[in-house]
């Protein structure tokens, strides 16, 4: 399986990040192949100019492409998903997440922003085909924690459950998607095929 994460923070020290950094952890030691990108790898003039053949854009429409999964965690901001994450996935093709299964995260100051993934991020989603668009985590701010020093940020053990229970799900959508039919197969069925009338 293979699987590209999506952080859509444009801050460094980013919440939305740490669920991302867990997930993908979680997914690596179950022999998930993770490609990660952030908002932060393309260029702003990249994304202000809509430029389609940016090569870091071209690299992740390829990276897609070829993923069985993403899973794309934000904050959420004034009641909405990040505007650079919204920018970046307004440069995929249309039908970009055809065949995939994606598990949207997100974190924002209180409960009453959790509405924002079903209204703002999954009308995305749809428009961009996503074959299977999975319920996801919503982490209020003060759920993930960083500690004094260089120590990792620690997260609720409530949140922590969802977390974990939501990458269950993902990873056992991942393992019954139905795999594309080689088109060299079905043609060969079609050519030896008897038909009957």
């Amino acid at each position: 399986m293979y699987v590209v994460t999506l952080a859509g923070s444009p801050s460094q020290r980013s919440r939305s990040a740490v669920l991302l950094d867990i997930a993908r952890h979680w997914l690596h030691e179950r022999g998930t192949e993770v490609r990660s990108y952030a908002v932060r790898d393309f260029p702003a003039e990249d994304l202000l100019h809509a430029r389609f053949d940016s090569p870091r854009v071209v690299e992740l429409i390829e990276q897609v492409s070829r993923a069985d999964g993403l899973v794309i965690a934000t904050p959420v901001y004034k009641a909405s998903i990040a505007g650079a994450l919204k920018v970046l996935l307004d440069l995929l093709p249309e039908r970009a997440l055809a065949h995939k299964v994606v598990l949207p995260l997100a974190t924002g100051g209180s409960t009453a922003h959790m509405l924002a993934v079903d209204y703002a991020l999954k009308p995305v989603l749809a428009a961009l085909k996503a074959q299977e668009t999975l319920y996801g985590v919503f982490a209020e701010d003060n759920q993930v924690q960083y500690p004094d020093g260089s120590a990792p940020a620690r997260l609720a053990p409530a949140l922590l459950h969802r977390l974990l229970d939501s990458l269950e799900q993902f990873h056992g959508a991942l393992a019954r998607r139905p795999k594309p039919i080689d088109p060299n197969l079905l043609n060969e069925r079609l050519i030896n095929a008897r038909w009957s009338i």
